[in-house]
């Protein structure tokens, strides 16, 4: 891709990349941050953020740039509620207002609940291509690698308490004769945050009460339980991290919000200019990602998605749509929509498709490139529709094999691509697909229930139309079976609906006469033997 001062930037990523070049100049490393808590199951709303920094850093190597790609777990966050779709609910109810990295995991796996949730997010972030530097912020915080940063918090307490009242309106300001504290102690006694400070000496004592009965002097560079609170930790990690970029949800970026305050104290606390930043919207879905009740807490996560997505179709559904852009993905019908969408963006970018103009197809391009795991393939993808595909898995039962060797076309380098679609169709097919989608061949023989007259008609397709149909073209077999309507007396509609009774059981299905040419005369000829 060029990059001359003249080129048109038609992706976000390359913008937001442009801009950070811009105004932070040339560097030896660009350190872009993303983060979350642990506190349950990742959803596909917070990968959102991961894949918008991806998308970024992606730009700006290809801009010849160093890039630090940071991926913040909060794990020395404060538990706060037991999420439904969590196991032994009453055994986690015990560890509420710890940090999240000492409370157990319920399943069993591994060696905290943080540590569960972290695991999961770590092991499918590849699969997209996606491959940050993991940090563990309770390891940080516990090691004493941020206690410079915290000493400054505390030395500085009533210059932040300004920084943090500057956005509020009267009601909402901290009061000026009330004591403000910008760090939150786990009490060593009883690990939970049930705490209040009531004192710092200057170097590094820092004494406080729990309402267990607990009350000491810590001195915060030993302390295992002294973290900065929300609005302080940020800045405080830009500044140690050097981040220059890190976009942030719309509930962060709101007028007065978290990030218009963590600005503040960044720039004049820490002496660090806040990072070049942009808001990403919320993400909805719509239909089920699978067999699954709403009532059981469970959450839309990156393993849900790619069962029912290919990798690089769902980096297609974020790299095709700007991050403060509303968008829902979707689990029902709409799923065929949207891998046709990224076919016809495969098409246009390898130029087996003429796009509208070249504005249309710079930008298409683009979003291709963006939406490959790792960089452009040898070929385009078997260009197979996402419909058609359905209808060969399901008259082979799922078998993929049987199905890729239906395709002589099919070249080596697309064979993984369209196993790994054929796989997420076939999933979709049967855990989320509406019912009137799905069918299976009859294959024990029974035949269904018909008059004498559709009788009559399947059998005249039997013996008549299925010897020459080898022969025929979709448009001349489809003007055959309105002739065998026709002379039966039949209304075509009716004589479908007789036909697609005896294949599959279902008063319709796909086009007939292209579904017939797919299951092919002999294995037709066996299904209507009974009749």
């Amino acid at each position: 891709m060029s990059n001359s001062a003249d080129t048109k930037l038609f992706h976000w990523a390359d913008q937001t990349a442009e801009k950070i070049i811009r105004e932070r100049g040339d560097l030896d490393v660009y350190t872009c941050a993303s983060g979350i808590t642990p506190s349950g199951t990742v959803h596909i709303g917070n990968f959102r953020e991961i894949i918008s920094v991806d998308l970024v850093v992606r730009a700006l190597k290809e801009r010849g740039k160093n890039v630090r790609f940071i991926y913040s777990w909060d794990d020395y966050d404060v538990f706060r509620k037991v999420p439904a779709n969590m196991p032994k609910q009453d055994e986690l109810q015990k560890y509420l207002r710890y940090p999240i990295t000492l409370v157990p995991d319920t399943f069993g796996r591994d060696e905290s609940y943080a540590r569960h949730h972290e695991v999961d997010v770590e092991n499918i972030l590849p699969k997209v291509g996606i491959h940050p530097e993991f940090l563990y912020q309770a390891e940080r915080y516990r090691s004493g690698m941020y206690v410079e940063g915290m000493k400054k918090a505390l030395d500085n307490r009533e210059k932040i308490k300004d920084c943090l009242n500057r956005h509020r309106d009267d009601a909402h300001k901290i009061p000026a004769d009330e004591a403000y504290w910008p760090v939150s102690v786990f009490c060593s006694a009883c690990n939970r945050d049930t705490t209040t400070v009531t004192g710092w000496d200057g170097e590094w004592g820092l004494s406080y009460t729990c309402e267990c009965g607990h009350g000491e002097t810590a001195d915060i560079r030993t302390a295992k339980g002294v973290k900065l609170g929300w609005r302080v930790d940020w800045p405080m990690r830009w500044f140690f991290e050097k981040t220059v970029f890190e976009p942030a949800g719309k509930d962060h970026h709101s007028q007065g919000g978290s990030f218009d305050t963590a600005r503040i104290v960044s720039e004049e606390i820490f002496d660090w200019p806040a990072p070049v930043t942009f808001r990403y919207d919320f993400i909805g879905s719509k239909g089920n990602p699978g067999k699954m009740s709403s009532s059981s807490g469970k959450v839309v996560d990156l393993a849900d998605v790619l069962r029912v997505y290919q990798p690089e179709v769902t980096r297609y559904l974020f790299a095709g749509t700007r991050p403060n852009t509303e968008f829902v993905i979707s689990f029902d019908l709409d799923v065929i929509k949207i891998y046709e969408d990224y076919d016809k963006t495969e098409r246009i970018a390898w130029g087996l498709q003429a796009a509208k103009n070249d504005d249309v197809l710079a930008k298409e391009k683009r979003i291709y490139e963006l939406s490959q795991v790792d960089g452009m393939p040898s070929c385009v993808s078997y260009q197979i529709p996402f419909r058609h595909l359905c209808n060969l898995l399901q008259i082979n039962s799922g078998d993929i094999d049987a199905v890729l060797s239906s395709l002589p076309d099919l070249l080596p380098d697309q064979v993984d691509r369209l196993k790994t679609r054929a796989a997420c169709a076939w999933y979709w097919i049967t855990e989320c697909a509406p019912e009137d989608f799905r069918f299976a061949l009859v294959a024990d023989g029974t035949c269904a229930e018909l008059s004498a007259t559709e009788k009559t008609a399947v059998v005249t397709i039997r013996d008549s139309v299925l010897p020459a149909m080898d022969g025929l073209d979709e448009k001349a077999l489809s003007e055959r079976l309105y002739a065998v309507a026709n002379d039966a007396g039949l209304d075509p509609k009716d004589l479908f609906t007789a036909v697609y009774r005896a294949l599959v059981g279902k008063e319709r299905g796909p086009r007939l006469a292209s579904f017939m040419k797919v299951i092919g005369p002999e294995r037709l000829s066996a299904i209507l033997s009974g009749y």
